[in-house]
């Protein structure tokens, strides 16, 4: 029997030109130490050179030079094996970037148009509504209009090495070889005083094998071949002919110069504008991206063109590199980015496994895993992974929601949600704000993706005279309407398979809900769209009229997910702030605060279903980290203090708000999430008290965040319509109310709580720490994170990472007993000997882990609601793990006599336990443990059984 290899322990590593292969080798000895079996890795196949991210791959078969080398990686992968350590690899199979030059299929498509061999690889619609686009591609890459730019001379023609090419800037274009001639033909004209050498025929010969050439808009294959074949052939003897005949060269030039027209004569840039016209791209202002684009993208990315992995022949070229490195042992696990963008995620994953069973030399298993698999999919709710994906789970949004969640005091709704709507003067209602704001992504950031889907779906009714009568407009709303009050990111649907009651009821609640929100739309319309999303075609279809119909069932999939995430996570996100440590990817910020028993049954249901799950608490995705919502969660323990602060607040800081266009900047909702922010992040000294002052550099953070977080949430000022002067406004603000010196009346009033807020934030920390190491699934560590850290969303998350700092704290802190790290928590070894601790726990136990069932624990006693507690059994193991919540009921640290008659009701074989980091032995008397025992020196404890 195949056994996969499941990772005890997982550490992210965000590889870019600033953290190398190089320098990933050098902190494996480190990763080992604290006890983390495989490294996970952010992309590193080639990407732009300044990428920070690496997901705008342009080159699946390549390692990104800016990481390092073949051999820098080999090594890499030598230290991680040399430590008996793994690797999983972020990959990425949806989309590719474009913006770079290096992206040799793209390049290709824009020399070729549909005619290239690769053009097949991109989703392009090759014949939209609008004419003028037809065998074209919209690149909406230009700072103002077309003609300006044009006229301004900042699009310029250049030969080398044979061929044409445009530039913008740092743009670089091909020129399509059949258009060559409007260069050529000025060329010639600038030789006509050598027309009796021989290399002037032999130009014109060249000129000449350019008509000839199969058109761009070919789609035979065998012509296609032909044309990718003589056009390199005609660029040779061009390269040739200028090297062998200088006054080629010089003629070509001179030709160059009058293509790119001379700023001040517009007349003079006809010739250049032809030439444009007559390429298989369309050069346009970045403004006309959302109605025009005509290539399916990552989200609202123009950089980003979708792939279709789902043919054969790009599944194979796109995952040449990858499964050679399964083959080899270098990846031994996987991480598929945005499952939700694949037309058929189910039939991807099953073909992935294969590949992998088939590069490992093994049979596949028969549940369908032959490598550890796990998927970036955001479950909503009680959204379920669907149980049929050969895959080994999650990457761990929906735990760090839940873990989120169990700390937040559900007492302090009604306080919080009032002190919220008097702050920013008015109600928010979740589902509203969301229904609107995915209402405004379809309009002004993905109106073409709906467009498209609105088109479709009219062409299907024009096939049947029973539905025909239904006007595009009507039809085109339908589908807006119903994405609108779509619950989840998407449904799984797929041809030839029956339809499970999980998609069946999505669709019949978005339906029902579209309907509701809109009564002057006819019903039957709704009805239509709603029999075709759950594959109830009318029985008259041929052959190719059911695959249209499935084929908009499968492209209607596929946009709902980016319409939720545009929508949702980076829109409403940035307005919805009643307590925004609970905006998190996947989140559900309405609800509040998940019960004690709730997350014990989420517990138990993966450890059920996907006990191999990533357990994550901070990503590259995040919103902000592990620690800063820590802190922000425990705002709900404080609700008097938070509301009477917070006019205090407002009136100390109202002296430097600006008038703009009649509105006060920052705004209330703004300045709201401001404050949760500084609480989240404000920094404290080694006594743990918060800092008097803080550095430039800390204030330049904290305005960059509040920019993006401004722009995200597109009110007061957006990424496609900057309002600098709001944007200046909040960047003033934050730089006053931070400024020291006598005449600050912000600072006095805000250290205390601040003060307040670290404390209960390092506990709720420990507290997720703890849990996330012990409960099922596996545990991912984000770099840096094993220590406190700050960040915020990217990029601020992507800073560099202080490795031997930590060498250092990891090598001494073994030597100080853990009581004595609790008493300088605010130096974050406490929270590296915690992680360390358990993680080696789990290395230690690797079934009790992954294998062992999960038992909730129950208390009494005065403080019972503040404790979570579980165990985990295997055979003749176990463990038990309790920790505190709502801390401020018990006070700093929660420790000792401080609990008070507290007690975990135990079972009679779980009598006799050893503490995991004191290695002291403790006896549970009459079934029971008192927490005053069992926390009598650290906020969180773990036994096994003696």
């Amino acid at each position: 029997m195949t056994t996969v290899r499941i990772p005890t322990a997982t550490y992210r590593l965000q590889f870019n030109k600033n953290f190398t292969f190089r320098q990933a080798r050098e902190i494996v000895a480190y990763l080992h130490h604290l006890g983390i079996s495989d490294a996970y890795a952010s992309p590193y196949f080639q990407a732009g050179a300044e990428s920070l991210h690496g997901y705008d791959i342009t080159d699946h078969n390549k390692f990104n030079a800016a990481i390092g080398s073949r051999e820098d990686y080999d090594a890499w992968i030598a230290e991680l094996h040399a430590h008996g350590m793994g690797q999983i690899a972020d990959f990425v199979p949806n989309h590719m970037g474009i913006n770079d030059p290096q992206n040799i299929w793209w390049q290709d498509v824009l020399e070729n148009g549909p005619s290239s061999l690769y053009a097949p690889y991109f989703d392009i619609d090759w014949r939209p509504l609008k004419s003028d686009l037809h065998d074209k591609v919209l690149l909406p890459i230009l700072g103002d209009q077309y003609g300006r730019v044009l006229e301004r001379g900042e699009l310029r023609v250049r030969f080398d090495g044979g061929s044409f090419s445009l530039t913008y800037f740092d743009h670089v274009f091909p020129i399509a070889p059949g258009t060559y001639r409007y260069i050529l033909e000025l060329g010639l004209e600038n030789l006509a005083e050598f027309r009796d050498e021989d290399f002037y025929a032999e130009f014109q010969s060249i000129r000449t094998a350019l008509e000839y050439l199969p058109r761009r808009t070919e789609t035979n294959p065998e012509r296609i071949k032909e044309r990718a074949r003589e056009k390199e052939i005609i660029k040779k003897r061009l390269e040739r002919r200028c090297a062998e005949a200088p006054q080629v060269q010089r003629a070509i030039e001179k030709a160059v110069e009058t293509i790119n027209g001379h700023v001040g004569d517009p007349r003079s840039f006809d010739r250049l504008d032809e030439l444009l016209n007559a390429q298989s791209y369309r050069l346009a202002f970045w403004r006309v991206a959302a109605e025009e684009i005509n290539y399916r993208r990552f989200f609202d990315v123009n950089d980003l063109a979708a792939i279709r992995v789902e043919l054969p022949e790009v599944f194979d070229a796109a995952h040449k590199l990858l499964l050679e490195l399964v083959a080899s042992g270098a990846i031994t696990g996987l991480r598929i980015d945005h499952p939700d963008g694949l037309y058929r995620p189910l039939e991807y994953f099953e073909k992935l496994q294969s590949r992998c069973a088939k590069a490992l030399r093994v049979p596949l298993p028969k549940d369908g895993r032959a490598i550890y698999l796990i998927v970036e999919k955001i479950l909503t709710g009680d959204e379920q992974l669907p149980k049929n994906w050969p895959v080994h789970g999650t990457t761990g949004y929906d735990f760090a929601n839940q873990v989120a969640g169990v700390l937040v005091d559900h007492n302090a709704e009604g306080a919080i949600t009032k002190i919220f709507k008097r702050f920013v003067g008015h109600s928010l209602h979740f589902g509203h704000l969301v229904y609107a704001k995915k209402r405004l992504v379809m309009r002004i950031s993905l109106a073409n993706e709906v467009n498209v889907l609105g088109n479709m779906v009219d062409r299907l009714s024009e096939q049947n005279r029973w539905f025909r009568d239904y006007t595009l407009e009507a039809l085109a709303r339908a589908v807006r309407e119903t994405i609108a009050c779509f619950p989840v990111y998407r449904t799984y649907l797929e041809p030839g398979k029956p339809v499970s009651e999980e998609d069946r009821a999505v669709i019949e609640r978005a339906v029902a809900a579209a309907k509701r929100r809109n009564p002057a739309i006819e019903e039957s319309v709704f009805n239509f769209l709603f029999d075709l999303l759950l594959f109830r075609f009318p029985e008259n279809l041929d052959e190719e009229q059911r695959a249209a119909h499935a084929q908009f069932v499968l492209k209607f999939q596929q946009f709902t997910g980016p319409i939720m995430a545009k929508g949702v996570e980076d829109t409403v996100f940035y307005i919805y702030n009643r307590l925004a440590a609970l905006n998190e990817v996947g989140g559900e910020p309405q609800l509040f605060a998940l019960s004690v028993e709730m997350f014990h049954r989420r517990n138990l249901r993966r450890q059920h279903d996907w006990p191999a799950s990533l357990l994550a608490t901070s990503t590259h995705d995040s919103k902000r980290s592990e620690d800063v919502r820590a802190r922000m969660l425990a705002i709900s323990e404080i609700p008097q203090l938070w509301g009477r602060s917070l006019q205090k607040w407002r009136t100390a800081n109202r002296r430097f708000k600006k008038q703009i266009d009649e509105a006060e900047a920052p705004d209330a909702d703004e300045e709201y999430l401001l404050y949760q922010t500084l609480l989240g992040t404000w920094p404290v000294d080694l006594d743990g008290a918060p800092v008097s002052s803080v550095e430039q550099e800390f204030i330049i953070r904290i305005q960059r965040y509040m920019v993006k977080a401004l722009k995200e949430a597109k009110l007061n000022t957006s990424w496609i319509q900057p309002n600098e002067n709001w944007d200046h406004a909040m960047q003033e603000f934050v730089a006053m109310i931070l400024e020291t010196g006598p005449r600050n009346k912000f600072l006095p009033v805000f250290l205390p709580v601040a003060a307040e807020i670290a404390r209960l934030g390092a506990i709720n920390s420990l507290a997720q720490t703890a849990i996330k190491l012990t409960a099922p699934g596996v545990p991912d560590i984000y770099q840096g994170t094993e220590i406190w850290d700050d960040s915020l969303v990217d990029p601020d998350n992507r800073r560099p990472i202080d490795y031997a700092r930590r060498c250092e704290m990891l090598a001494k802190i073994e030597k100080v007993p853990a009581n004595e790290l609790m008493q300088c928590w605010p130096d974050g070894r406490i929270k590296m000997r915690l992680t360390q601790r358990l993680l080696h726990l789990r290395c230690e136990n690797p079934e009790l882990f992954h294998e062992g069932n999960y038992e909730s624990l129950n208390f009494g006693g005065a403080f019972a609601d503040c404790a979570i507690g579980f165990a985990r059994r295997h055979r003749d193991r176990a463990i038990i793990v309790i920790v505190p919540r709502l801390s401020s009921r018990l006070g700093f640290p929660p420790v000792g006599d401080r609990w008070q008659d507290t007690h975990v009701v135990l079972s009679s074989r779980l009598s006799n336990l050893r503490d995991v980091f004191s290695n002291r032995e403790v006896r549970a008397e009459k079934s029971q443990l008192r927490l005053a025992v069992a926390m009598s020196q650290l906020p969180f404890a773990v036994f096994r059984n003696s």
